[in-house]
């Protein structure tokens, strides 16, 4: 069996606390703290849409993402000093903004647009998995305070939305890489999916060896257990009014 860096089995994940309303400005706030991986995830409510979206009667849920200079090892430089975002970092912020539409009815939020602002404050791997996760519960509690404020007269939810990362490690299919597990992996994915059971994205990367199908599989069910296991994360913290937010569709 593979030895994991934290002595973890297999199929067990990194610890995992949420703790919510970290910002006391922003509609919704939370920063998630995975093992060593650390993001604070705000939601902001704008009274504006895109302007490809003016006069539709729809709204419009949208990311950013990005790390601070010391978030690893190393000193990295501001991207906003040099001028424009990284690839990995637009990737990331697509990928994050389409997670959270997945399981928003636009169309319920009017002509205002909800900006997900995940700022990875210390690394160690799954810091994009973790920005989904958290992004997710900040995006309801910013919901719930448009509730508040009479902003929205149905529920806006469909599901929740949570993603993982998994890998072979040492001919063994392993949940919920760290940053030195991902860098010797042969093989990485990081899996988005709903409470519906459907998926936003699998991405799978085989480093060096190709992997089975029965590998896939073995990996995907590792998966699902761990989304679940953050699922039951989300629903626990949001439970006192998720369900006046909450259709869920499958």
């Amino acid at each position: 069996m593979v030895q994991r860096k934290d002595l973890r089995a297999p199929n067990q994940m990194r610890e995992l606390r949420i703790e919510v309303d970290v910002n006391k400005y922003a509609e919704g706030s939370a920063l998630i703290i995975l093992g060593d991986t650390k993001v604070i995830c705000t939601a902001s409510v704008e009274d504006r849409v895109p302007q490809w979206l003016r006069g539709q009667g729809q709204g419009w849920v949208t990311a950013e993402y990005g790390m601070i200079p010391r978030a690893t090892d190393v000193r990295t430089q501001r991207e906003a000093s040099k001028g424009r975002p990284s690839g990995r970092t637009q990737e990331i912020q697509r990928l994050i903004g389409r997670s959270l539409r997945a399981v928003t009815q636009l169309t319920v939020i009017g002509e205002r647009t909800v900006w997900v602002d995940c700022d990875v404050i210390q690394a160690d791997g799954g810091t994009r998995t973790a920005s989904i996760t958290g992004g997710f519960v900040a995006l309801a509690l910013a919901f719930k305070k448009m509730k508040e404020r009479d902003q929205l007269y149905k529920k806006p939810l469909t599901g929740l939305v949570a993603a993982t990362s998994v890998g072979i490690l040492e001919g063994s299919a392993c949940l919920d890489l760290c940053y030195e597990e991902d860098s010797r992996a042969d093989v990485d994915m990081n899996i988005v999916r709903t409470s519906a059971g459907r998926y936003v994205e699998v991405q799978g990367t085989a480093e060096k060896t190709p992997f089975s199908q029965e590998e896939m599989q073995k990996m995907l069910q590792l998966a699902n257990e761990g989304i679940d296991r953050l699922f039951d994360k989300q629903r626990g913290l949001l439970s006192s009014f998720l369900p006046s937010l909450l259709e869920e569709k499958t």
